[in-house]
Formats: structure tokens, sequence, C-alpha cells
């Protein structure tokens, strides 16, 4: 047996090896764009997958399938379609994936990624008919039947937005996760009084409780913002075929696409209001892709906070600890770095590139096509998937294990001189920027030296310094109301 056949398209003749599923235009892509050795995404090869099979039993109920003559007997339309929907079932079952083979970095819209899952489609329903890879005469066509009412340039936007929505509520899921694990870890250190830190200088105080749950707070925004964005998805341009005309699409086709995707996928879609707009404009995973970059920009933040309070452990803020779950140093005995932290900035970093990627490729649409649509999906279900696995591994591995260091964070507030601006309704700015030199120049408290000076009372001062109070606010030595 040869280790190869020859499959057949339009430019001719192209050997393809012996147990793949994939045809002709398949294996010319993995000639011409052997660019990253990147596969697509399972999310992409899922919703292609998904848009296949409700194709074909579409277009079955509308009538649209003939009978076929092969190897001497009379394959009918119906039979065609349910081998097409077996075929697609598998797939979306998860198998064949390793013949989904075209690298995300290729030319013409996508065309190579629906050209793969047609061809894979169409012989393994060939299979299931009976006519193995070798056949002549295999009735079940790529183009004519799997790829059928269809174009590239409809079922690719179509793809990337049920692939977003496909994951969403995982993505979605995680986040509310991680937003309970800091508010649990806000509760946890709401008794802790430590110094705050504006411009990495000394500030007045807060509570540890309360920078956590403003990580918390910001997390739960950044989820309600991308759930947001995720609701233009929903709206799907297939139907549209070639230019947003729907030639060579049955009038009712769009509809009832819209309906049977929905039905198979348990999603919630709708129908495009102007399939030209669908198709032209990137506009709807730009949005989205840039609600994704915005919580790249907190949980970056977060990440960098969290290494600054875990700094040292002796030369460093040492406020919190976080719990060790590898060595830091190949050289340095003893050392233990922030490696869930830094790998959260290291994801975080990778979405905030990926939309900048997204972003580009969604303005470089012209006229009645985006060409660029196989890079806007690969970044798109990468940023989605970095999210879950390393918010995920940073919630079991870190967060949850995160300690805190009530003793040096009080310690480090005894020393804030700053802790004069609670007087400053009782003495004055200029009195209290005397009094906070003094105690840095002498290494004393505020405390000490306002009372030496006489401007208020070791008992009142006791009162107006009061840390825990400090962290709720209000005017000090003023009554509310008053």
């Amino acid at each position: 047996m040869s280790d190869y056949r020859i499959e057949k398209d339009s430019l001719g003749e192209v050997r393809v090896p012996s147990g793949a599923y994939w045809g002709a235009q398949t294996q010319r892509a993995i000639h011409n764009f052997p660019i990253t050795g990147l596969r697509p995404y399972p999310a992409f090869v899922w919703s292609m997958a998904l848009i296949k099979r409700a194709a074909a039993e579409v277009n079955r109920d509308l009538g649209l399938f003939g009978d076929k003559e092969a190897a001497g007997h009379t394959i009918s339309g119906a039979e065609m379609a349910g081998a097409i929907i077996k075929a697609a079932d598998e797939v979306l079952a998860g198998q064949w994936a390793d013949q989904f083979v075209v690298d995300p970095i290729q030319a013409g819209a996508g065309t190579s990624h629906n050209m793969n899952i047609n061809e894979v489609i169409a012989n393994r329903a060939n299979e299931i008919l009976g006519f193995g890879l070798e056949a002549q005469g295999k009735p079940v066509n790529p183009n004519d039947h799997v790829n059928m009412a269809q174009s590239t340039n409809d079922t690719i936007p179509t793809a990337i937005r049920l692939g977003a929505l496909w994951r969403l509520d995982e993505l979605l899921a995680t986040l509310r996760r991680l937003a309970a694990e800091l508010n649990n870890k806000a509760a946890e250190f709401d008794g802790i009084v430590k110094s705050g830190r504006t411009h990495l200088q000394d500030a007045v105080p807060v509570r540890l409780g309360q920078e956590f749950g403003g990580y918390a707070k910001a997390i739960e925004r950044d989820t309600a913002k991308i759930a947001a964005a995720a609701e233009g998805l929903r709206r799907l341009g297939i139907g549209g075929t070639a230019t947003g005309t729907g030639l060579n699409a049955h009038p009712e086709y769009h509809a009832r696409m819209v309906r049977t995707l929905s039905a198979l996928s348990g999603l919630t879609l709708y129908e495009s209001d102007n399939l030209f707009e669908s198709m032209q404009s990137m506009a709807d995973a730009v949005h989205f892709s840039g609600a994704l970059r915005t919580l790249a920009g907190d949980l970056t933040r977060i990440a960098n906070d969290l290494r600054l309070l875990a700094s040292g452990p002796t030369t460093g803020l040492d406020e919190i600890r976080l719990p060790p779950v590898q060595p830091g140093s190949s050289i340095m005995p003893g050392k233990v770095n922030p490696v869930l932290a830094e790998m959260l900035n290291m994801a975080m970093f990778q979405v905030q590139g990926n939309d900048l990627t997204v972003m580009l490729a969604g303005q470089a649409g012209q006229l009645e096509l985006n060409v660029m649509m196989p890079i806007i999906a690969y970044n798109l279900f990468q940023s989605m998937d970095v999210i879950i696995n390393a918010v995920n591994s940073f919630i079991d591995n870190c967060l949850v294990g995160i300690t805190a260091n009530a003793e040096k964070a009080t310690g480090w507030l005894a020393k804030n001189a700053i802790l004069v601006t609670a007087l400053n309704p009782v003495i004055g700015y200029q009195k209290g920027a005397e009094v906070a030199k003094e105690a840095l120049a002498t290494n004393r408290t505020v405390r000490e030296v306002v009372v030496e000076k006489g401007y208020v009372t070791a008992e009142e001062a006791d009162h107006l310094l009061d840390v825990s109070a400090l962290t709720e606010g209000g005017i000090q030595g003023v009554a509310a109301g008053g």
C-alpha cells in the first residue's frame, strides 16, 4: 500500500498522506503555510463542525440534497445529509482532532480552515456510506455538499462568535471564583491595619482586607464587562455566503440556521439585522477582546501588588506571605520567589498582546470582507484559554494559601509619620508637616512629637490617632453632623 493517495481540486492533483482524512486544498495549505506549527483551537474546530452539522440538517429539510449515483447504485440526498451529520457529530465529540492541521497564519480569510473541515467531514461521511479514502467516485463532495449554502466568508466569522460563546460560561465561572476567593481573603484580613501607600510612599492607614476587597470588586466589574461584551457575539451572519447577499442560500436558510445552531449548542443566538455588516465588520470580536484586555490589566496590577506586599522577606515589605511552591534560585539556597504572581503577569501580557493583534486585524477589513479572520480567531481563543488556565492555577496554588504577616504590617504602620494627616482638622496642615518632619528626623512616633509640642493632649492623641478608626474615613476630632 502506498504511503499517499491522489486527491484533486480545481488546480489539479495533489499527493495526500494515505491515512489522512483531509484532501487536496488542506494539503496545499500545509505546504504553503508552514509558519508557526500551531493548529486551530478546539473551540474553532467545534464551532466549524457545528456549522457544518447544522447546515446539513437545514439544507436536507429544505430539500436541497439531491440523489447521487455512485458505485453502481443510488445514494439518496437524505443518506448523504445523514452521513455528514454523523461525521460532524463525531468531530463535535472530539474525534478526528488530529486531522485539523492548518496553521492559523494563512491566507484567504480562512478558506484553508474551512476546506480542512469540509474535506475531513466529507471523507468521513463517504466512509460512513461505504466509500473508503482511496475510493473513486465518492458521493459526498466537500464543496457541493458539506459547504452547501456557505462561504468561508460567513462561516469563519460565525465560528469566531460561536467559539467564544462556547467557553464563555467557563471563563465567567473562573472569574467569579477568583472574585469569591479574593473576598474570602478580604474578610480574613479585615482586622489587620497597615500603612497605605501612594506613589510607593507612606500614606494614611488602610486595612489589608480593604486592599483585597478592592481587588475583588475590580474582578467583579471586569467579569460584568466581559459578559456584556459577549452579547454582541450572539448575532450571527451565517447565510450571507460570499458577500452578504445570500447568493446560493435558500431564503429561509439564515433564520433556520440560527435556530438550529441555537438548539444544537444550547446557546442564545440571534439573527443578524444586516448580513453585510456581520461579514464586513469584526467589531464585536474586537470589543470582546478589549474586555479581556481590561481584565488582563487589572490582573497584572493585582499580581504586581502581591509581589510588592510579599517582597523580602527580610529586606522588603513582607506584609503577606505567598505559598512556597518551588525553589526560587539555581544558585541561592533557600530563595523562594512569587512564581504564581509572575506567571499571572506573563499570562496577562500574552492576553494584552493578543488583543493588539485582534485590534489590528479587525481594522484591516476591506469592503465586503475581513481576510484577517484566522488570526483573530486564534488570538481570541488563546486569550480565553490562557485566562482560564492561568487564573485557576493562581487560585489553587497561590491565592487560597496567602497569609498575612500582621506583626510586620503593624510595625511599618507604627513608623509611618503620615499618620499626622488625621490631625489636620485639629492642628492644621502646616503644624502637621512640622510634626511629620520632626518624627522622621528623630525616629519617633507622631504621637510622641505632637504631645511633646503640646498641640494635643495624650488622651486626645490616642483618640485622634486610633488607626482602626482612620480606615473608616471621616473627619477626626469633629462629631458626625457637627
